[in-house]
């Protein structure tokens, strides 16, 4: 399995000869290495509705033909949008050819903004994603605050990497994410949602140096890592 970060919350995963893709905020993302247009991907899985996170799924859903994994609210209104999706809702886990996936909570919010029109759409709750296949698990936390049922998913999931966001402001600062690794026993810690705006400006290197020794690694957009 290859895992690659491509800035923000941008994570892809290739694995069974599939390619998918989570949070694909391509267009407008300066952190990002990609360019949305030239994207190939089969599977996307999507946290939750903020735009900063559905990002540009539409557009690559249809050119790819690609199925969309989201929670069950946010799931319907990209169905509505012409999207190949499969809806799903925190605690629940459904196997696909590609690998399982399940949610899990996070504490956050979930709504899609229609600036140019003034409307928030109502996309259901956020989550985090446990993803696994090839016997290795994922965990990607989505946007969230720490919270103490990470130790539950940590006891009952042998995670071979984390991608937690330490931006603070809208999410868990340094600090708390430093406490989430400890709590989820991942092997490798990945930090994301950091330095995309000002106001959740990090560094990166120093959340990783208060890390366990070598269980922390920030990834450079485009950087990939073999598990």
């Amino acid at each position: 399995m290859k895992v690659s970060y491509h800035g923000h919350s941008v994570v892809k995963i290739e694995t069974n000869g599939k390619r998918i893709i989570i949070d694909p905020f391509i267009t407008g993302n300066g952190q990002s290495d990609l360019k949305a247009e030239e994207v190939k991907v089969d599977v996307i899985l999507l946290t939750h509705g903020h735009n900063d996170h559905v990002g540009d799924t539409v557009e690559l859903a249809k050119r790819n033909n690609a199925l969309v994994v989201a929670p069950f609210e946010l799931a319907t209104y990209l169905g509505w949008q012409g999207v190949n999706v499969h809806a799903m809702h925190i605690g629940g886990a459904h196997t696909f050819e590609f690998g399982k996936v399940k949610l899990t909570q996070a504490f956050h919010g979930s709504s899609y903004v229609k600036d140019d029109e003034n409307q928030i759409i109502y996309t259901g709750m956020p989550s985090g994603i446990l993803f696994t296949a090839e016997g290795k698990t994922v965990y990607h936390a989505g946007d969230t605050a720490l919270f103490s049922d990470m130790k539950l998913i940590g006891e009952l999931n042998s995670i071979d990497i984390a991608f937690l966001p330490i931006g603070d402001n809208f999410t868990m600062g340094p600090e708390d994410a430093a406490i989430a690794a400890k709590w989820l026993q991942a092997k490798q810690v990945v930090p994301i949602h950091f330095n995309t705006f000002p106001v959740i400006e990090q560094d990166g290197k120093q959340f990783v140096e208060n890390l366990s020794e070598g269980i922390g690694k920030v990834l450079e957009p485009g950087e990939a890592i073999e598990l």
